[in-house]
């Protein structure tokens, strides 16, 4: 592990001794479980941007105004 140090309030510190105390884990585990966290989030919101600009492309538009009330029709007919 790397060491490394971080300013926090007091009143976070305050709030992680209690929660570390709670849980029955060190100060520095719920540091790296947030930081964990933080980057799964980050990673999470980052796939889905991508994923709805993908969407929104127009390179991928059906050209159909009903495709939410007819897709099983379209899909039928593409495997004729």
């Amino acid at each position: 592990m790397i060491r490394t140090q971080v300013q926090l309030t007091e009143q976070q510190m305050a709030k992680l001794r209690q929660r570390a105390a709670e849980q029955g884990v060190s100060v520095a585990a719920l540091v790296r479980e947030a930081v964990d966290r933080h980057l799964v989030d980050s990673d999470t919101a980052a796939r889905r941007r991508r994923a709805v600009e993908a969407v929104r492309s127009s390179h991928y538009r059906s050209g159909f105004s009903d495709i939410s009330e007819r897709h099983d029709d379209y899909l039928a007919e593409d495997f004729m």
